[in-house]
């Protein structure tokens, strides 16, 4: 015959009920962890190249890493760094031309490298323009967003290419790509340099055509860097880890999920799904996966700062970017 359990004694009951709600309160508390608020500035607020942020933060994959993203938008790369400098943002998503301003005394680094060939910008004329061909363009002025940003760079090493010297097309710092698209319209520059997907908005509207892809100009080249503050980096280097972490899981679940890339980019850029459909088909596959540094692109970009007249010397790039922060870095780098 078998004995019914015995009972427990009533204060063993209260005891087991109060240390499991304790260890259930523990195990919560352990899972839920603090939001580090992480302050993100864009070089411009329409690149596709910066749409991660904007879906990282509507995925809800960054609050997954424990980061709270607060985004800033800036009219160009020279407004971003000196918001960098200023300490008013933590993380700026700029180009790689920038690099020069580290060596200038900007108090950042690079801490990833986002994408690769600069596929992302074009240079658009108006389509009944006298300008016909690149050739066309010699002596003529091009709008770009600020000085030494990625468009102006760009421009420099067009002319450069084309034997003119790097002054052969004059530039004319202007802002942001809506700026630029009044300035052509008004005769005030003879070409604009703009995001792919503004370029193909304007194209679909009849009034420009985009007459060089950039990306046919520089293979070995980072179009973009993620910058790190050095002050944000001392103060918290596991929110860098953290933050990286959440923007490359956010590149993985872009490659996985076209349709709902698409549905937030076409919001963020303020283009059509068709045309963010087009921007992703040619752009995605640009995006680096681990944010290695490409010794080829960094040496291009090098020499291209004494030829362009950026800096005097030829500076130490491993002084410049760091792969520390990456989550495929090995454990004796962290």
């Amino acid at each position: 015959m078998t004995r019914p359990a015995k009972a427990l004694p009533t204060s063993w009951v209260a005891w087991f009920s109060v240390a499991m709600a304790m260890l259930g309160g523990a195990t919560f508390a352990g899972s839920a962890r603090a939001e580090t608020k992480v302050r993100v500035g864009k070089a411009v607020s329409e690149a596709f190249s910066f749409v991660p942020v904007d879906i990282g933060i509507e995925t809800g994959i960054f609050k997954k890493h424990a980061i709270d993203v607060e985004e800033y938008d800036f009219g160009g790369s020279a407004k971003l760094h000196q918001a960098l400098a200023a300490g008013s943002i933590d993380v700026g998503l700029g180009s790689g031309p920038e690099l020069a301003f580290i060596v200038k005394g900007a108090p950042v680094v690079g801490v990833a490298a986002m994408a690769n060939a600069p596929w992302l910008i074009t240079l658009n004329v108006d389509r009944n323009g006298p300008i016909k061909t690149v050739a066309d363009l010699k002596g003529k002025t091009v709008s770009v967003s600020t000085v030494g940003s990625l468009t102006e760079w760009l421009v420099r090493e067009l002319s450069r290419q084309q034997g003119w010297g790097t002054q052969g097309i004059k530039t004319l710092p202007i802002g942001t790509d809506a700026s630029q698209i009044s300035a052509l319209k008004t005769y005030q520059v003879d070409g604009i340099v703009i995001d792919i997907a503004a370029a193909y908005r304007l194209e679909e509207a009849g009034s420009t055509r985009i007459l060089v892809r950039f990306g046919s100009l520089v293979k070995d080249f980072h179009i973009h860097i993620i910058y790190a503050g050095r002050a944000f980096i001392d103060r918290d280097p596991n929110a860098v880890r953290e933050f990286l972490a959440g923007w490359f899981e956010t590149i993985t679940f872009m490659r996985l999920n076209r349709s709902k890339t698409v549905e937030i980019s076409s919001r963020v850029m303020g283009v059509s799904p068709a045309i963010a459909g087009k921007v992703y088909d040619e752009l995605m596959p640009a995006f680096n996966l681990d944010g290695r540094f490409n010794p080829k692109a960094l040496e291009v970009l090098r020499r291209s700062y004494v030829e362009m007249g950026i800096l005097p010397i030829e500076p130490d790039m491993s002084k410049l970017v760091t792969e520390k922060f990456l989550p495929s870095a090995s454990p004796k780098d962290k």
